[in-house]
């Protein structure tokens, strides 16, 4: 059993990222730990893993968990045995056989005399062939270096185990390898994951944000549904607040009415009387002081309202607030961009497709490039941007607009703020004012105008990006797509999915996530 009370952990920046986090989890459970970029998901899960202490509150867990990172370079320096923990074990093993038994080694060793052999199987079994123990990791893709630690799970046996967005770097096989032992474990499992595939196997979903952790009892489909539920009732809140405070204006501009037409009255009334002067100014006085009390009133109860719809606004989700109003390719559907004829590339002297490709792109269409690791699909993309040429057949290419986004959007410039490069993208001289009107559309408000690309998130990056093609007066003919929700959360590949169905132009796409390519209409694939 894993029991967090009241975990806080504050940056050494003095920046406070978890608050008040408490969250029970009992042996043989499977949780989705899901949350918005920036809320501290993989900050938590180093807490449980020991790798980071917590600034307050306690942390109670029975057996040493297996925690395999979202990021293997601090690895690359050792050897695969060494980033497994399992080498002094196999240098042991491997001195006793070689006729040095001594107590020591017995001690290493400690009756494991299976471990090569079960290293061997658990490479094999994660698909790593001609893969060596005493190889260094920085030689390994990062799908290799992932299926590494996942080969660890069948050495060490773990009982709980923290997984950070273990499917990123892994292709269809891999992932299905993933899935299939997620489903099989008897272990206690917490993911964080943006792989919504993933995600429904797992029988409980835990959002974490700013409150703390929320528990719903079910897969990602159940989170989702009941999301909905709760969205549902915020728009019903938020549209009954509205009608709150436009009656209350309403009715405070009819009670000054009314205070005004009866203060006139009075004046009138005074001076046909003819009350001495002293006395009228006396009586105006009282009458302004009357009409600035019930401005005060009103205006105290509008000022109330208005800030719990603020407040309320607030928590809508950054979907229901942007606006995305993509121009359309200006190619007519049907013309034929690119033509491969018997085209491939070599590497080394190898060829990389065993058999020469032949296809067509034509405008308007949707494809995703689809193959194993290292099967050649971004060197694909590159070949039909023109960045290379093909070694042997011939390739057509029509003059297009083309817009290639990889998945750490590396068209923003990390020397430039939020609105410098909106600038560079503005082609059609549009004012600082409509700039800025389009920077807040995709939710980068004043606050965030100067601040430097380099510190933006994925999430940042993504609609940073997306806010620059809205400004091009040229919008691009065809978008391709490399892996791009590799380093997104859930709520920015939402984001992400309404933008690229927007679009209307031609769209190739390189992904693993099976959700995100049925979600944006892909109509054709070119298995690699």
């Amino acid at each position: 059993m894993l029991i967090l009370e009241d975990i806080s952990y504050t940056h050494p920046n003095k920046e406070l990222l978890l608050n008040n986090v408490s969250l029970i989890v009992n042996d043989h459970e499977k949780i989705a730990l899901t949350g918005n970029n920036g809320t501290g998901k993989s900050t938590l899960l180093k807490i449980i893993a020991g790798e980071l202490q917590p600034s307050g509150g306690l942390l109670k867990v029975d057996i040493q968990p297996y925690y395999i990172p979202q990021i293997f370079g601090q690895y690359n320096h050792l050897t695969i045995a060494q980033a497994l923990s399992i080498d002094h074990k196999l240098d042991a093993l491997k001195a006793m056989l070689n006729g040095n038994v001594t107590e020591e080694n017995y001690a290493l060793l400690n009756d494991d005399w299976t471990i090569e052999e079960r290293c061997n199987e658990a490479l094999l079994h994660w698909q790593l062939t001609n893969i060596n123990l005493s190889q260094k990791m920085e030689t390994l893709s990062g799908g290799q270096k992932t299926k590494v630690f996942l080969a660890g799970i069948f050495i060490h046996y773990p009982g709980l185990i923290l997984l950070d967005e273990p499917s990123n770097h892994l292709d269809v096989s891999g992932r299905q390898l993933l899935y299939e032992f997620i489903r099989s474990t008897k272990s206690t499992l917490i993911i964080v994951s943006h792989d919504r595939k993933l995600l429904n196997i797992l029988n409980v979903t835990c959002e974490l944000s700013k409150h703390g952790i929320k528990s719903y009892g079910g897969n990602y489909n159940f989170y989702k549904e009941q999301k909905q539920i709760e969205h549902n009732a915020l728009s019903q809140d938020i549209q009954s607040k509205e009608k709150s405070l436009r009656k209350a204006k309403e009715k405070e501009r009819e009670t000054l009415e009314r205070q005004q037409k009866l203060d006139g009255r009075g004046k009138r009334k005074q001076e046909k009387a003819g009350v001495a002067r002293i006395m009228m100014n006396t009586l105006r006085n009282n009458a302004e002081n009357s009409t600035s009390k019930l401005k005060s009133i009103h205006a105290e109860k509008t000022d109330s309202i208005s800030q719990e719809l603020q407040e309320l606004r607030s928590v809508l989700p950054d979907m229901d607030k942007m606006k995305f109003g993509f121009d359309n390719s200006s190619l007519h559907k049907g013309k034929i961009l690119f033509t491969a004829s018997d085209i491939n590339y070599a590497y080394s002297g190898q060829p990389l497709w065993k058999e020469p490709l032949n296809f067509q792109i034509v405008s308007g269409e949707r494809i995703v490039l689809s193959g194993a690791n290292g099967s050649g699909k971004t060197t694909l993309i590159k070949l039909i941007l023109g960045n290379i040429a093909p070694q042997t057949g011939i390739v057509n290419r029509a003059e297009n607009r083309s817009v290639y986004i990889d998945q750490d959007y590396s068209l923003i410039n990390n020397e430039l703020n939020v609105y410098e490069q909106a600038q560079r993208f503005n082609t059609s001289a549009l004012q600082e004012h409509e700039i800025k009107i389009r920077l807040n559309r995709f939710l980068f408000t004043r606050e965030d105008w100067d601040k430097p690309c380099g510190a933006l998130s994925g999430g940042e990056r993504m609609r940073l990006l997306l806010c620059c093609l809205t400004i091009n007066g040229k919008p691009p003919d065809i978008i391709m797509l490399d892996e791009p929700t590799n380093n997104l959360d859930i709520q920015n590949i939402e984001i992400l999915t309404a933008a690229v169905k927007e679009y209307q132009g031609t769209l190739i796409v390189v992904s693993h996530d099976e959700t995100f390519l049925a979600q944006i209409n892909i109509e054709r694939k070119i298995e690699l």
